[in-house]
């Protein structure tokens, strides 16, 4: 079995590769130290589409097969392991279950409204207000 990067692997590493070497290794030692989630990373992931790798163009991902997730997950790991397993755990954990075993609608409305619900839960999770908590509920029940 031959396992050479074809043309879409090749320019995934070199986009990660160039991201990392521009946002991510210069602020590394500094979130380790200061154990802060770079937040901001992953919105910049979520534009170059890495937090949806998997998940068809239809909903809002990138449509992309396994071998482009794997290139991305291991290229973005060699820059730092965390950000590469949270990145992964979102495209599996997260994503990957609904496109799994969600129905039509909930892969229409959830999947292109990641960044949405990822704001709302970071802000439960920074803020765990009984008003943050109803401001959360009342979006959710509006939307879905």
């Amino acid at each position: 079995m031959e396992f050479t990067r074809n043309e879409n692997q090749e320019l995934i590493a070199q986009t990660i590769k160039n991201f990392g070497d521009k946002h991510i290794r210069p602020r590394l030692m500094e979130w380790d130290e200061s154990q802060e989630f770079p937040i901001e990373v992953f919105k910049q992931l979520g534009e170059l589409g890495l937090m949806g790798v998997l998940v068809p163009t239809e909903y809002g991902g990138s449509g992309f097969g396994y071998f482009e997730y794997v290139t991305a997950i291991s290229e973005l790991a060699r820059i730092c392991g965390s950000i590469g397993l949270s990145m992964a755990a979102h495209n599996s954990l997260c994503t990957g279950h609904i496109m799994a075993f969600g129905n039509e609608a909930q892969k229409k409305n959830i999947c292109p409204n990641l960044p949405l619900l990822n704001s709302l839960v970071r802000g439960v999770l920074q803020k765990r207000t009984p008003a943050v908590m109803q401001c959360v509920c009342n979006v959710l029940r509006k939307r879905w």
